[in-house]
């Protein structure tokens, strides 16, 4: 009889020690908090409106560039890709926040009547002239090849769209003190630099244009012609990019805050080291070398 009660006891015993032990809760495993938002994501910060030379266009870069400004800044920029005069008359119009181009008279002449506030160097490449290997023989000397074309009268065309390019064009014949004129093989294409480059290569014309417009549409382009650069390294051939706000003091509605978000991050060491690189792989040399922090 003792056993059994005994027995009985234990059996009780177990059952009331599993009891207990199930009645006690394993503690919740903590689930990892789903983060909605990446540590390095930006808030989008809506649209930033630039005025810029076609060569930046015409090169890919802002292509290049656009989606990492976006993802580094929250701006999204759009842009018009025009001559450097006319994209500098849409700042003085107040029709964009930024304009990024390269005629550095002109562009300080834009800030010296108060429609910029600073400028900023950012890069720079060089122009070159490009044509058939005849008559003209390569050369170093801008100030030779434009004397040749107009006393052989040669053929050329000409932006003839106030752009950065036409104004160092026009320049060049004005200190040499010739009258492009005065060929009768002298066109303007009134078009930015890759309309002007195709129609150079139509009627196996020469022409000036800047480096990096010209590496990308001899790549890219069906170019019917053997055109090829006929003269490149005069010191006179530097072609400088800048940037600059268009003033908010005269237009208080733009975007100052993405025009100077702009200017900072395009002058950065990151995105310098990423202009310098630009077009190295495809082309076998850089597009564009920057040169943010000088004073050119």
């Amino acid at each position: 009889m003792k056993k059994k009660v005994l027995t009985v006891m234990l059996v009780v015993a177990m059952c009331l020690g599993l009891a207990a032990c199930a009645s006690k809760e394993e503690p919740k495993k903590e689930e990892p908090k789903k983060e909605t938002e990446s540590k390095d994501s930006v808030k989008d910060k809506g649209k930033l409106m630039m005025a810029t030379t076609t060569s930046t266009e015409d090169t890919g870069l802002l292509d290049y560039l656009k989606p990492l400004f976006k993802e580094d800044t929250g701006w999204d920029l759009e842009w018009n890709a025009v001559g450097t005069g006319e994209a500098l008359k849409m700042g003085e119009n107040g029709d964009v926040d930024v304009v990024l181009v390269h005629a550095k008279t002109s562009e300080e002449e834009f800030i010296a009547n108060g429609y910029g506030v600073e400028r900023f160097p950012v890069m720079y490449n060089d122009f070159v002239v490009i044509g058939p290997k005849e008559p003209i023989a390569k050369t170093e000397d801008i100030n030779a090849v434009f004397t040749q074309i107009i006393n052989d009268q040669l053929p050329f065309v000409s932006r003839g769209d106030d752009s950065g390019t036409d104004k160092k064009e026009k320049k060049i014949w004005s200190e040499l003190g010739l009258d492009p004129a005065s060929d009768p093989n002298y066109v303007e294409s009134g078009q930015g630099m890759g309309a002007t480059i195709t129609m150079a290569d139509e009627q196996k014309a020469y022409c000036l244009t800047d480096r990096g417009t010209w590496l990308k549409q001899s790549k890219d382009a069906t170019l019917d012609s053997e055109l090829e650069i006929i003269c490149e390294g005069d010191k006179n051939l530097l072609n400088q990019y800048g940037v600059i706000a268009v003033n908010p003091e005269k237009y208080p509605e733009l975007n100052n805050e993405g025009a100077n978000d702009f200017i900072e991050w395009i002058c950065s060491d990151k995105i310098q080291k990423l202009i310098g690189e630009y077009g190295i792989d495809e082309y076998g040399q850089a597009l564009f070398t920057p040169n943010a922090g000088t004073d050119s």
